[in-house]
């Protein structure tokens, strides 16, 4: 896992049939492009503001666009993107590189419009909550054997964390490291936007967008099983897994302290 790919700040399924519902998890070179949400082009978006500089191209343009996009800085991801696919049109680039970028124009252009339809949706543009002092915070209850915890991501990183320093994880949330736990939240993909194995879980896709991207106790890393799969579903989902609490570093820094082992996704009821 790396920095860039773990930005701190995207019809009902389960992993098989187990439940009876049908399968979101697919082996990656199963997933059909009709499995993929599809979203109209946002005719109605507003051309971002930011300029591509000229000299930007090639691989640093790659670059700069995923970082944008992994961060959820769509008004800037959305003309890099573009540029992007354009070099790799004129350049007879695959189909399936194209595809996957398309893919994130899509996301991008989804969340602007919706921004532009509503720009207090899901909290955007207001400053993040702060977190409870040690004083007001309320312990997580230990966990019980074969139980499912559900909370939210909020309530689960419910403690003020020092990303430059770590160590300060209370000692009830540390306990909850193995439990099953189910989560609602938006998913934004870390590795690519389609046939997508790891993904952030945060509570609101919106707040990226005018640059405040969730806290780091707030960020769920979530892994799918080994040659697993989902596609990008823009709305709330509901995720159910095994919980990992664990500082992870990478170069020196504090990249996550929650994963989860997915065994379900799911669309979140309304």
């Amino acid at each position: 896992m790396t920095i860039r790919r773990l930005a701190a700040v995207f019809a009902a399924c389960t992993l098989g049939a187990t439940l009876g519902l049908p399968a979101l998890f697919a082996a990656p070179e199963s997933v059909a492009p009709a499995t993929r949400p599809t979203t109209k082009p946002a005719a109605t978006v507003a051309v971002p503001d930011y300029k591509v500089p000229a000299s930007l191209t090639g691989e640093q343009l790659s670059l700069e666009a995923q970082r944008a996009f992994n961060r959820g800085e769509y008004t800037k991801a959305l003309p890099l993107l573009n540029k992007e696919v354009a070099e790799a049109q004129a350049g007879g680039g695959q189909a399936g590189k194209v595809g996957a970028l398309q893919e994130k124009i899509r996301v991008c252009e989804k969340a602007l419009a919706a921004l532009q339809a509503d720009p207090n949706a899901a909290g955007a543009g207001t400053a993040a909550a702060p977190a409870p002092t040690a004083e007001a915070r309320k312990p997580h209850p230990a966990p019980k054997a074969g139980e499912v915890y559900e909370l939210t991501i909020k309530d689960l990183g419910n403690f003020d964390y020092d990303q430059e320093k770590g160590g300060n994880i209370p000692a009830d949330v540390k306990a909850l490291g193995g439990a099953t736990v189910r989560l609602r939240g938006f998913m934004i993909p870390m590795d690519q936007a389609e046939n997508i194995t790891q993904f952030a879980l945060v509570p609101s896709l919106f707040a990226c967008c005018f640059g405040q991207p969730p806290q780091i106790q707030h960020t769920i890393v979530s892994n799918c099983p080994k040659g697993k799969a989902v596609s990008y579903f823009p709305d709330e989902i509901v995720v159910e897994g095994k919980l990992k609490v664990d500082e992870k570093k990478d170069d020196g820094y504090i990249v996550s302290v929650f994963e989860i082992e997915v065994s379900s996704v799911k669309v979140a009821p309304k």
